[in-house]
């Protein structure tokens, strides 16, 4: 039976987010916490490659643990296990921790149930690296197959699959073996509302909660502050722009006050087949 694993993320709700202007930090007061929209999308398609294959989907995410509400919303769409892996030794990781976290999550479930396919989206809101996805395929040794759009095969018999990857002027069709990992974009599908027997059954689910101590294999150094070798020197808020010039008058007055702001201007046009 097909297994897929959908990697998640729960994260501040950046069209409510606020910066806190004294300090250059995000108020989390006034940033709910959601399902980030791409992984959305890619437990929906998950899912719908569930009831196209049969199998059945696992979703797996770290973080601290109100990321159950995360989990919880996956249910809803139609996942059938959840896993949160949770701990302070986690705590402050950068993307390549994050990816050796997560890995050693899959590897566990991978022991219980063979995994077939790996699917993320394709970044998350808050840091839109894009990087988490491709560093688990690395650390599974698994083809990554990045900006997937459509899912045109998938052969658990034959062990390949065949999707479009997204492509700035167009798409372009992949083969890949399974394993493999794919990172999709909004546009693979629409998410729908859940049907209520999914709402009901998420409103009971209790996912499993695994420690650093749950895992196997683990080497502590990789893990949060002690295996991010990135880190977020400092964050500011953009300046507000400045507001723009009003021109007034007749259509001929317009364009003389037009011209002279483009002549004042015109060090920004140099060397661009301008003036």
């Amino acid at each position: 039976m097909l297994h897929i694993v959908a990697c998640i993320k729960q994260v501040p709700d950046t069209k409510i987010i606020k910066m806190n202007p004294k300090t250059n930090t995000m108020d989390r007061r006034t940033a709910p916490a959601i399902l980030n929209p791409y992984d959305a999308h890619a437990v929906e398609e998950a899912v719908r490659l569930k009831e196209r294959y049969g199998g059945t989907v696992s979703v797996v995410t770290m973080g601290p643990p109100p990321a159950v509400t995360a989990i919880k919303k996956c249910i809803e769409i139609g996942a059938d296990e959840g896993y949160l892996i949770t701990d302070r030794r986690f705590a402050g990781a950068d993307t390549l921790a994050t990816s050796y976290a997560v890995t050693k999550a899959i590897e566990k479930i991978s022991k219980e149930k063979p995994v077939d396919l790996i699917i993320c989206g394709k970044m998350s809101i808050d840091g839109d690296t894009g990087q988490v996805g491709p560093g688990i395929a690395r650390r599974l040794d698994i083809p990554p197959l990045t900006s997937v759009n459509k899912v045109v095969e998938l052969n658990p018999d034959e062990k390949y699959a065949i999707v479009h990857r997204k492509l700035e002027d167009g798409y372009e069709v992949v083969r890949s073996t399974l394993p493999c990992l794919f990172s999709v974009e909004k546009t693979i599908n629409e998410v729908p509302y859940s049907p209520l027997p999914n709402m009901l059954r998420a409103a009971r689910y209790q996912p499993h909660i695994w420690s650093v101590d749950d895992l196997e294999d683990v080497d502590i150094k990789q893990l949060g502050l002690k295996g991010s070798p990135t880190i977020v020197s400092k964050v500011w808020a953009p300046p507000k722009p400045a507001g723009g010039t009003f021109l007034e008058g007749s259509p001929r007055e317009q364009a003389e006050q037009l011209l002279s702001v483009v002549l004042e201007k015109k060090e920004l046009f140099q060397g661009k087949g301008g003036m």
